[in-house]
């Protein structure tokens, strides 16, 4: 089977799944596993997102979305090049990656393509699509084993934080303008053992303001910016710092505030969630999980006036 994906946490499903040899493209957003990501781009964004600050970035999500009605452009030429069988997008997010409308707009130029749309909302969704991607590519049972493997380490982290005093939580998703989660965030920090104060699990991610968030002075502050890594992700952080202090003081005074790598183990609904999940139990409860490395993953987030960042 000939697979195309669209989406960076689609290619990473294909991939637990052992399917590697049958990707033939992947979207301009792929970055792991490192074997994959000589294979042909076959999408890219309506404007490049180098050296824009979030403000700016957002601004050009929302001029191409009300000139467009998407961000993205696909490479129909390479994708009929490449053939595919299969091809995976998502319809949860039209800002995150390809949505379903242009994939099938594609796929019509095809012969015999089919379209899988991949829409999870929640943990137990993305264990669903993993399982979808199985039966469609005839690996229903290595996808079964690898969803009870996922299932297993999230619950070996609630075992852990059960009887742990939960802290509140603030998660952040963007700052310019902030974002508080949505989706399948909120439902990690509670795995983890926190109280999420903001964000509904199941539902989109929304758009708040500094002065709503201003109320709640969390005892941990979470920054995990959509589709960024961990030093970018500090870079906004020092970028707000001002409007950091005033929503979290409690958690900067303790030094209970932190950046994570968002792009990789939070925005994706991939089997890197379980990751996540986690790296937040090592956060909010490091005398549970001294054994997980937050190195590249999660850091202690200081004002930048403040002591060396370690």
């Amino acid at each position: 089977m000939r697979i195309a994906s669209l989406l960076a946490s689609a290619t990473e499903i294909v991939c637990v799944l052992g399917l590697e040899d049958d990707l033939v493209a992947i979207s301009h957003e792929c970055d792991h596993p490192p074997e994959v990501l000589d294979r042909p781009r076959i999408s890219r964004p309506r404007f490049d997102p180098d050296g824009l600050s979030g403000g700016e970035i957002d601004a050009a999500v929302r001029e191409s979305m009300a000139m467009h009605g998407n961000v993205y452009i696909l490479d129909e030429p390479a994708l009929r090049e490449v053939a595919p069988d299969l091809i995976l997008t998502q319809a949860v997010c039209d800002v995150c990656a390809v949505p379903t409308s242009l994939a099938h707009e594609a796929a019509r130029s095809l012969d015999g393509a089919t379209v899988l749309s991949l829409d999870a909302h929640t943990v137990d969704g993305i264990f669903s699509t993993i399982i979808r991607v199985g039966e469609a590519t005839g690996t229903t049972a290595r996808a079964e084993r690898v969803v009870a493997g996922l299932r297993a380490r999230v619950a070996a982290v609630r075992d852990r934080v059960a009887h742990a005093v939960r802290p509140s939580v603030l998660a952040l998703e963007w700052l310019d303008p902030v974002f508080t989660p949505g989706h399948w965030g909120p439902e990690m920090v509670e795995s983890a053992g926190g109280a999420n104060l903001l964000g509904t699990a199941g539902e989109r991610s929304k758009t708040v303001t500094w002065d709503l968030l201003e109320a709640c002075d969390p005892d941990v502050l979470l920054v995990m910016p959509c589709g960024y890594g961990l030093d970018r992700s500090i870079q906004e952080a020092d970028a707000h710092a001002d409007r950091i202090r005033a929503v979290a003081p409690r958690a900067v005074e303790t030094e209970r505030a932190f950046v994570l790598d968002g792009s990789s183990y939070f925005n994706r609904s991939g089997p890197r969630v379980v990751d996540g999940i986690e790296i937040l139990g090592a956060v909010l409860h490091p005398e549970c999980f001294p054994a997980v490395d937050l190195t590249g993953r999660a850091a202690r987030w200081l004002c930048p006036s403040g002591p060396s960042r370690p």
